[in-house]
Parts: C-alpha cells; structure tokens; sequence
C-alpha cells in the first residue's frame, strides 16, 4: 500500500492505540509523521519506528496550523475528543486538510458535522469514528438499510469477549459516568435514564442482556441511513443491573469536574491495556436489527477481532482511501463514503449472519417501549 509521497500525521501516536497503529502504518509502508504533545515519549517511538515526528500541543493554535503545513491528512488518535476534536478539526479546515479520528462521542460528532458546508467549500473531507465500534454498526445499519429500505427503526448492540480497555477508552467510559443513556426518536436525540433502555439481543456466540448508551453511533447511524429511530446497546453481566441502578442515582457526582478529574488520574495510573497475547485472545460480536412499519424486520450480525487491532487496521484502510482523492468533500461516515461492505474488506471480520428480511411480526414490542426482551 502506498500514499503516493502524500503525507499524513498521526497525532496522539504515544497513546496505546495511536503506538498500534503507528507500527502498522510502517509495516505497510504508509510512513506517517507521528505527531504528540510529549516529546519526551514521542521521540523515541520515532526514532525506533524510523518516523518523521512533530511536537505540538493542540491548545496552541498557531503551532498547531504550522505543524499541519505540507499535510494532506490527519490521522486523529488522542482523545478525549470532547477536548480535542475542535482545535484540530478546525486547523484542519483552515490549512486544507482532511480529517479523520476514532472517537465515539457523541459531541464531537456533532462538531464535526455541523462543519460539514466548511468542509466542503475548503475541499476537504471529514470523516469521524474510523475504528471501533463506529464503523462495524455504521456498515451493519447501512447494510440493513439496503435490505429494509423503508425501515424507521433500528437498534445496534456489541459485546466485548475476554477485552481489555486501555486508558485512553477507560477515561473515555469515565466521562460517559456522568451521562444518561441517549436514543434517537422522531429523528432528535433524546436522553433516557441509564438502564432505563434495554433488550436482550442474541449475539454470533451467546445470548446477552444490553443497555443503551450514549454512543456516537446513534449520530453515524442516522447519517448514514436517515432512520429515525435509533438505539446503540453494549452488552452488561445479567448481575449488573443493581450496579447500573446505583450508577443512574449517581449521576450527578460522577459528572462533577473534581470528580472526573480524579478518576481519569486513577485510569491512567492504573489500566495499561491488554498485550498483544490479550488482544489476540479477543473478539467483537456486533448485532443490527431493523424494523419498517409493517413489522417487517432485517438484522445482521459479525464479529470483528479486539477492537484496538480492528481500529489500527480500519483507520488505515479508511485514510488510503481518503488519501486517494476518491471521496467527495464534506462530513461523512465510513459506510457512507466506503459503502456497507467495506467493514468486510478488514483484517479477521466474519459476517456470521447476512441481512434478511423476515415477515411481519405481531409479538415483539413497539420501539418507544423503555424495555424489550
């Protein structure tokens, strides 16, 4: 694979998934500019890769728009991206410069869409949420959205088998203690009580309890299909639900900025994240399931391989195909701009069960029931 001499940065390449995906960005023979506040850890993942590397902090925006000259597209891995999306989204639309990241969240999702008329009188493409989970259940509801076209419901779940989180996704989880659950409905993003939503989904290797959460995939999700009703669910232990009753009282100390604070430190004092022995030992199962009018239902599930191994590999597929000059500028998803089946195209992905559409049925809940099983 080759970017044709283009360059790219990769920022945030000391985090754990940013280091992945540096070395396989090499072992490609990609060569990024690896990109970090810390010199003191960036230079020597640098000089030990043989990688071109910049310091800049994102808090600096004229360094910041300085260390972007001459770069065709970002790579954006250092999160969270609730505080660092918007400087480089923003440098990047002001020097010409593609956009992608990994994050989940939903607030910089809607940052970056609402850029999306910037980006396109700039020429440049934004492209969010380019690992897991985002692009496995954007490829799974455009997938059922080509099966059902008429659906007005979908629900979306994943479950994580023997996954270690690194610190990076922990403080990311940490901040989202402080939230409530949140669906899409009428085409608006509504807040639930956390565990207020919840179904029973049955997953490739076993069936498990879900709760809705506030992911970024209810925004990607509509993007990409237009359904106006969604929910995003991760799989939870069935002896977790006493724990996700005391998390909902909690709320509002878990939202507290000491509070958030402190327990980000403790994060990255404490999780290091799974070894490469960890990682192989792991898996993804993600599940859709669509819903038109009449009853009519689509779903779909597959299974990916430990979602920091799939992010490295999907976010470089993803920016060669940016880099290629094939995408039309603007906001966009990864199954909007790569089409459904692009999620198959990565490394270890097994589709277990293909879209199909099944006759109406009379027996399962309405979507706007708090609850189904």
């Amino acid at each position: 694979m080759s970017t044709s001499g283009q360059q790219w940065l990769l920022y945030g390449a000391t985090g754990y998934t940013g280091r992945l995906t540096a070395e396989l960005a090499m072992h490609r023979g990609l060569e990024p500019i690896l990109a970090g506040r810390n010199a003191e850890r960036l230079k020597p993942l640098a000089r030990k890769l043989g990688a071109e590397h910049r310091v800049f902090d994102l808090q600096d925006s004229v360094t910041l728009r300085e260390a972007l000259r001459g770069v065709t597209a970002v790579l954006h891995m250092a999160g969270p991206f609730s505080a660092t999306a918007v400087p480089m989204l923003d440098a990047c639309l002001s020097t010409g410069c593609h956009y992608l990241d990994i994050s989940g969240e939903v607030a910089s999702f809607q940052e970056l869409y609402a850029r999306h008329e910037r980006a396109v009188a700039a020429g440049v493409v934004l492209m969010p949420g380019v690992g897991f989970d985002v692009v496995p259940t954007d490829c799974i509801a455009a997938m059922l959205h080509v099966a059902l076209p008429d659906a007005t419901e979908l629900e979306l779940a994943f479950i994580g088998l023997g996954t270690i989180p690194s610190p990076g996704t922990t403080k990311g989880w940490v901040e989202g203690l402080g939230r409530n659950g949140l669906v899409r409905s009428g085409g608006e993003l509504v807040e639930v009580t956390i565990g207020s939503r919840a179904r029973r989904v049955t997953f490739p290797s076993r069936e498990a309890q879900c709760i809705a959460v506030p992911l970024a995939d209810v925004v990607s999700a509509h993007v990409s299909t237009g359904i106006a009703n969604i929910a995003v669910y991760v799989a939870v232990p069935d002896f977790a639900h006493l724990g996700i009753k005391l998390l909902a009282a909690s709320r509002p100390l878990f939202a507290k900025p000491l509070v958030q604070s402190l327990l980000k430190r403790l994060a990255g004092w404490a999780v290091k994240g799974a070894d490469e022995t960890g990682r192989s030992a792991s898996r993804f199962e993600v599940w859709g399931e669509a819903r038109n009018a009449a009853g009519a239902v689509a779903s779909a599930t597959l299974s990916t391989p430990d979602g920091y191994a799939f992010t490295a590999d999907a976010s470089l597929r993803c920016l060669e195909r940016v880099l290629s000059g094939a995408l039309s500028p603007g906001a966009t998803t990864p199954a909007k701009a790569l089409g459904p089946e692009f999620v198959l195209a990565c490394d270890d992905v097994k589709l277990h069960r293909a879209p199909g559409v099944k006759k109406p049925r009379t027996d399962r809940p309405t979507y706007c029931d708090s609850a189904s099983s």
